[in-house]
């Protein structure tokens, strides 16, 4: 069997409500979708950030390196992938192209043998607690606890709200949101924040003690995601756990990361560390150290990666996810997501004709 084509496909979907955080915001969202055909039938599918420069990358860097092929030789084809494009950075859009094409190598020899890619890597479970994720802050208090107070009906008894409004200069408005979500909900349903990087380090610390009172279950990226001292200085005077590394691209950078005592919970996303194989080395670097892992959006192959791996946390369920072109995709029960074990590969399965109406 060797790999006789790669195509990609970049969607770019109108969301039903935009959504808005501390640094950014989505009034699209997108995925970039990798195909991998071989000579003897099976295919495989990945995906990964809808950039066009990542599709330049994949097309004219990395084709050369994957064409004929075994895609069972995950690791050898990873490794100069990497070698072919290291000269352009470690991290970014090369990580993204590197992602798009391993996530479809690990569906494909998941598909060829009829198995789950959890079973595939190894499994030690079937499901995993989800939590929603969404409160965003152009919504108003109000939308907040209407959204919050939805995820708890439907059995979601975890969620993550934003914070850092105004650019993390309202840090007191931002603590009187998590208040009122806690209210809203009441003391059994677990509340994360995300502040997606927008505060200072003395200023993490302080908003972190005025949360403690409200019984956060994480502080997300409070500083900057590339100051890891400002990381550790938070993580040693706040007894909220810190999460981050969704922007973390390479195995090294976590090693410094968890090292330097700046993360409680490891974020890594299958997405932007470059697929599957680096995932994996993550989750047991992660491991090595004692730490758990809660990935960063694309819940469908996390699903399988988090059924893996024995330091498995949550999983994030991703409120403008549902608004992508899927025309399967497992949805939660009483807040945990179940593998189906009837479907080969990762097992997400896109609408063609929503493909075709939103391509970018």
């Amino acid at each position: 069997m060797k790999i006789q084509n790669v195509t990609s496909t970049l969607v770019h979907v109108p969301m039903r409500k935009p959504a808005r955080w501390a640094t950014g915001g989505l009034s699209h969202v997108g995925e970039m979708y990798v195909h991998v055909e071989t000579d003897d039938g099976p295919s495989g599918l990945g995906f990964t950030y809808n950039h066009p420069e990542t599709r330049e990358i994949l097309e004219q860097r990395l084709l050369p390196v994957v064409l004929g092929r075994d895609p069972f030789d995950t690791e050898g084809i990873w490794q100069d992938m990497y070698d072919a494009v290291h000269t352009l950075g470690h991290q970014g859009l090369v990580f993204n192209a590197l992602a798009g094409i391993d996530i479809a190598l690990w569906d494909l020899k998941a598909r060829a043998l009829g198995l789950p890619l959890y079973k595939l890597l190894g499994a030690c479970r079937e499901s995993v607690p989800v939590y929603g994720s969404g409160g965003f802050l152009n919504y108003s208090v109000d939308e907040l606890v209407e959204e919050a107070t939805g995820f708890v009906e439907r059995g979601i008894p975890r969620i993550k709200m934003k914070i850092g409004l105004d650019a993390g200069r309202d840090d007191r408005e931002d603590v009187r949101r998590v208040a009122a979500v806690r209210r809203a909900v009441g003391d059994d349903v677990e509340i994360y924040v995300d502040a997606n990087g927008s505060y200072r380090a003395k200023q993490a610390v302080d908003v972190a003690r005025r949360l403690e009172d409200l019984r956060v279950g994480w502080l997300e990226e409070p500083v900057h995601a590339a100051d890891r001292e400002g990381l550790a200085a938070v993580a040693a005077r706040t007894s909220i756990p810190l999460a981050a590394g969704e922007f973390e691209y390479h195995l090294f950078a976590f090693r410094s990361l968890m090292a330097a005592g700046a993360i409680d919970i490891v974020q890594a996303d299958v997405g932007r560390v470059g697929g599957v194989t680096p995932w994996l080395k993550i989750a047991k670097l992660a491991e090595a150290f004692n730490l758990p892992v809660a990935p960063h959006a694309f819940d469908v192959v996390h699903l399988h990666l988090m059924c893996a791996v024995p330091n498995a946390s949550v999983l994030e369920h991703l409120s403008i996810y549902d608004d992508l072109p899927y025309r399967w995709r497992p949805e939660p029960r009483d807040g945990i997501l179940t593998v189906p074990a009837d479907r080969p590969g990762h097992g997400l399965e896109l609408d063609a004709e929503r493909v075709a109406a939103n391509l970018m």
